[in-house]
């Protein structure tokens, strides 16, 4: 398991920038990171939404596609990324939700095949950029990462992050080379009308 954190780490060696040093793109790709039980975003999907939102307003990215999970009624990551990034200064136009967003691999695939995404910055923390900037690649999205570190996380927290990393990035590497798993798909919606084919 700790060989396949490496390859996604050197995979993605040279992609991860300084949010004001990040070359510009279309869009910009927030993951999910859960709610909290009033169904506000965690405090580390806040993160990500303000670092996104800040892309935005200093115009690296045009749109930003939240993607998240919304398999309940009473759970929509997506609505409270929204939600928060309008509260931040982004138009309400130039966000996108994916609402079945369940996982990494799903927001990366349907990035590329539902929202016709073809280059991204990836917005999550320092220890998801590595999977994320791999797997996007390897479908066919383009992508660099901007870490969403805004604040010192517990030790306790950072540990298990890292540990369930392990496994995720196993998981990544099977899927992205054997598996190719399809995620729930829909119809095709892309973020540039211009892409339409």
């Amino acid at each position: 398991m700790a060989a396949s954190r490496l390859v996604t780490a050197v995979a993605s060696k040279g992609m991860v920038y300084d949010s004001t040093k990040v070359p510009a793109s279309k869009v910009a790709i927030v993951f999910g990171a859960g709610l909290q039980r009033d169904g506000s975003p965690s405090p580390v999907l806040r993160d990500r939404v303000e670092t996104a939102a800040k892309l935005y307003l200093d115009g690296k990215a045009q749109k930003l596609l939240m993607s998240g999970d919304n398999r309940f009624i009473d759970y929509n990551e997506p609505g409270a990324m929204r939600a928060y990034a309008m509260s931040l200064g982004v138009p309400e136009e130039d966000i996108v939700l994916d609402y079945a967003g369940r996982r990494t691999y799903d927001t990366c695939y349907r990035a590329k095949y539902i929202f016709q995404v073809d280059e991204a910055i990836l917005v999550t923390q320092s220890y998801h950029l590595p999977r994320a900037l791999f797997i996007c690649n390897q479908i066919g999205v383009k992508a660099v990462g901007v870490s969403a570190d805004l604040r010192v996380y517990m030790n306790s927290s950072l540990f298990s992050w890292n540990v369930r990393e392990l496994p995720a990035s196993l998981v990544a590497l099977w899927e992205v080379l054997i598996s190719q798993p399809l995620p729930v798909m829909g119809d095709v919606e892309p973020i540039f009308r211009e892409q339409k084919k």
